[in-house]
Order: C-alpha cells, then structure tokens, then sequence
C-alpha cells in the first residue's frame, strides 16, 4: 500500500471505503513522484509543480486541473458546517482540495449509506456544493477534462479555454492517457456530463441530494 493511500484511509469513517480507482490514481501518484511530505502528512498532484509553475504567465500554463490529495478526513468539518454534531461530522471525509481559495472534494455517505464524492465551497469563493460523482471513475474523468479548478460551476457548461480572457490551461496529456487506458473510458467534453445537479449552497430549490442534506443539517 502506498503512503497517500494509507494515510488518507486512516482518516475514513465507519462505513466508509477507499475505492479501488482512488487506490489506482494514488498508486500513479506516487510511480510518478507527484507529491511532497509535510508534518501533517503526504500531499499528492497530477502534474510536477516545478514545470507547472515554470511554465505558469498570465496568458498560459501547463499542467491542466489543480487538485491536491491529502489526509484532511473531518477533524476541520466544524469551520465548514458551524459545529461538531457526530452524526454529520461522521459522514464526510475530505480527501482532496478542488481550488486555491480552500474548496474541497469528501467522501459523503447519503442517508442509504452509499458512499459519494461531493464538492464543499469554500464560501469565500466557490459556493459549489453538490455530489461530483457517484462513480469514483468519472470523478477522475472528471479531473481529466482540464479545467484550471473544478470548484467553478460557471464554467461546467463549456469546454476548457472557452474564455479567450482568462488564462490558456494546457491540458495534463500523460493523466488524461492513463485515465483512458487504465478504465477502458472516454473523457468528457464538459463537467455538465458527469455533475447532473452543480447547484450552489443556500439554494432552496436545489435538487442536488447532497445540498438538500447540507440544507437540513445546517
């Protein structure tokens, strides 16, 4: 078992389980050196830092989606939910982090126990809250599509680098190849096609089951 996955299955609630194609991308992850070591524990990325920054203007970079994977779990869940009651704090497990602005990706347990992997805004900035993905596959699908972040449901609709104003995201080629071979899948054209719901949070009209279930609770 590699480090990013052992530590990010420490931090797993009961009922909850690391699947096999988050096991797969760690694995990657770590054969490809994607990652640093910190006090708190290990972080993993999709595409070397030094050449993403080296190659980071205002007009381009490469690199395609920023996503960090690290070993959060729950025990930072009271600042995002305003308390600390167990029965939400014990059905959520953040696993990576979807934007610079603090916006993260959680494993959720729904209310029939299956297991998901939702968006939480940070608020500041994103305000995306909804299940990414109920297949872990298309979550990495997902990713490969080449987005600069996936915490920005305005841009869910339109292919990457449809905004000829903002900065050129040059798509990450090597993860997108191994996407392909390694589940036998095709990427997406737009985020659109894999989250059905990305609906905001407060909105009281959502049909996301995720931003119903943050409606109840908070």
């Amino acid at each position: 078992m590699n480090t990013l996955t052992q530590q990010i299955s420490e931090t797993l609630l009961p009922g909850m389980y690391l699947p096999d194609p988050l096991k797969k991308l760690f694995d990657w992850i770590e054969h490809n050196k994607l990652y640093t070591d910190q006090a708190n524990g290990r972080t993993g990325f999709l595409f070397p830092e030094d050449k993403l920054n080296e190659s980071w203007t205002d007009e381009e970079r490469e690199g395609g989606t920023l996503v960090y994977f690290y070993p959060e779990g729950n025990v930072n869940l009271k600042y995002w939910f305003g308390h600390e009651k167990p029965d939400v704090m014990n059905r959520l497990c953040v696993f990576a982090k979807t934007g610079g602005e603090g916006s993260q990706a959680a494993l959720w347990l729904d209310d029939d126990g299956k297991q998901k992997i939702i968006h939480m805004g940070s608020g500041s900035g994103s305000v995306l809250c909804c299940v990414l993905a109920e297949d872990p596959i298309d979550f990495l699908r997902l990713l490969a599509i080449g987005y600069d972040e996936i915490c920005w449901n305005s841009e869910f609709s339109y292919p990457p680098n449809s905004d000829p104003d903002e900065c050129h995201i040059k798509p990450n080629i090597e993860f997108q190849n191994w996407v392909q071979k390694e589940f036998n899948t095709t990427i997406p054209q737009t985020a659109l096609e894999i989250v059905k719901h990305p609906d905001e949070m407060g909105d009281e009209k959502t049909k996301d089951e995720f931003n119903q279930w943050v409606n109840k609770i908070v």
